[in-house]
């Protein structure tokens, strides 16, 4: 095995995880050369969630028949270790309030939060990280919430489909070293980066974005208090709080992808990305970080991007707690009180729009200022690696301030 110490000290960890969730999920594993671990058996465990047979004999896997549809290569996509649902998906998800929560969840621990119609939820990346999926209701409709740590990308679609709600798990599979999830109903393959199904009777069928924001668990505490929390009581034994992924931040490339990334970017940079397939566009971390606000017009519409300090990386030091500051990204339509805004930086977290003189934070809020109480709408977006967004999108543009 040859690469920089970062690199090795991630493929260590990354096989150590795999073994880890076959083990729990009572399959055995070997390794293959270049340090990545097969499953031995597609057969998900008694820890893997639910058994689809529970409903009736489940359909086949794609992978198991000949002349399935699928819109991309089945070459192309590869085992990543464990066995379908051996990353175990949470189809119960429990909440607890914020002051729960907060016993042991530390001011800088990243969520996932969406927020509809007043219901508004935080995802530990935590959680998330040991999970990958959550089959949950927000207000009321059903969503799935996705998280996948060699992207760093964290999205949420609804997973109701031609009036059918939709189950996912995960397939064990990468496409562009990217999470591939599959639905209990058709065993379809679905690309999480896209949430376009890939492979399957519901190819080419595409889930629809839920706005989120990846944030400090303070930040969400502080605008809701009454906001729901997801709990540790989720069936499994995972140690949360830990990072699997020690140092994949500082790696060179991420983990099983041969793609060709071309562009402006080092694979690994981190980006916050909108624009979905009709105008893709990708505003690098540390420009962000540098200058706090960038403006621009996407898709033809006006969006301002926001950064603020305080949010530890996922995939950084073993203990999430612990892990270097990347900061919070939102997107938003800086639209508010029947006028277009321009917002500026205020201080180390808050920004001024020059046209009231209003205070907003990194969540979209007006916190101060005659704009007080209004909230920017929220424009779907990704905070993820270079290679997976120029992978799926090559024509993506690339912002520089």
């Amino acid at each position: 095995m040859r690469g920089s110490p970062a690199r090795l000290r991630v493929l260590t960890g990354l096989v150590a995880l795999a073994l880890t969730l076959a083990a729990c999920s009572g399959s055995a594993t070997s390794t293959s050369a270049d340090g990545a671990a097969d499953a031995a058996t597609d057969q998900a465990g008694p820890d893997a969630g639910p058994d689809p047979e529970a409903a009736g004999e489940p359909p086949p896997w794609p992978w198991d028949v000949e002349n399935v549809p699928a819109s991309v290569p089945l070459s192309e996509i590869r085992s990543g270790g464990p066995p379908p649902d051996g990353i175990p998906p949470i189809d119960d998800p429990i909440f607890e309030d914020v002051d729960a929560a907060g016993e042991w969840l530390t001011e800088r621990d990243p969520v996932l939060v969406v927020d509809r119609d007043g219901d508004t939820r935080a995802y530990p990346l935590a959680i998330l990280t040991f999970h990958e999926i959550v089959n949950d209701e927000v207000a009321g409709e059903p969503v799935v919430v996705t998280y996948c740590p060699l992207c760093n990308s964290g999205l949420v679609f609804e997973r109701t489909v031609d009036g059918e709600v939709l189950d996912f798990g995960t397939s064990g599979r990468l496409w562009n070293s990217n999470l591939v999830m599959y639905d209990r109903a058709t065993r379809s393959l679905w690309s999480q980066f896209t949430g376009e199904a890939i492979v399957g009777e519901q190819l080419g069928t595409t889930l629809e974005r839920v706005p989120m924001q990846i944030v400090a668990f303070s930040d969400f505490a502080e605008r809701w208090p009454g906001g729901q929390v997801l709990s540790r009581n989720t069936g499994f034994g995972r140690p949360y709080g830990n990072n699997p992924y020690v140092g994949y931040d500082s790696a060179e490339s991420p983990f099983l992808f041969s793609g060709d990334t071309g562009g402006p970017l080092p694979q690994m940079a981190r980006v916050v990305t909108t624009g979905g397939d009709t105008d893709p566009v990708a505003y690098p971390l540390t420009v962000l970080q540098e200058q706090r606000v960038l403006s621009d017009t996407v898709d033809g519409a006006p969006v301002v991007v926001l950064w603020a300090p305080g949010t530890a990386s996922a995939l950084d030091s073993q203990d999430i707690s612990d892990s270097a500051d990347v900061g919070s990204t939102g997107v938003f339509r800086p639209i508010a009180g029947g006028r277009e805004l321009t917002l500026v930086p205020d201080g180390d977290e808050r920004f001024t729009d020059e046209e009231t003189g209003s205070t907003w934070t990194v969540l979209g809020e007006a916190i101060d200022g005659s704009l007080a109480g209004e909230q920017l709408e929220r424009v779907p977006h990704d905070d993820t690696f270079w290679f997976v967004q120029y992978a799926f999108r090559p024509g993506t543009r690339v912002v520089n301030g």
